[in-house]
């Protein structure tokens, strides 16, 4: 396990997100890291492109919601 240097900002905008998410402040960092990776080498999927393809490598699906 490495140490990353962030801003107190970037840490402060992690641990409210993280809070929201039901995540711990490194799970949080590392979700952002892993999908900004992505996003990187896929620059022309967009973010809900890119959670259902790792969705379906762990065979997860979604279920849509309807607003009626």
């Amino acid at each position: 396990m490495g140490i990353v240097k962030i801003s107190d900002e970037l840490h402060e905008e992690v641990r409210k997100n993280s809070a929201v998410m039901e995540r711990s402040i490194n799970s949080q960092a590392e979700f952002w890291m892993k999908i900004g990776r992505m996003a990187e080498q896929n620059p022309t999927l967009t973010y809900e492109q890119i959670i259902e393809r790792e969705k379906k490598k762990q065979n997860i699906t979604t279920m849509k919601l309807i607003n009626e």
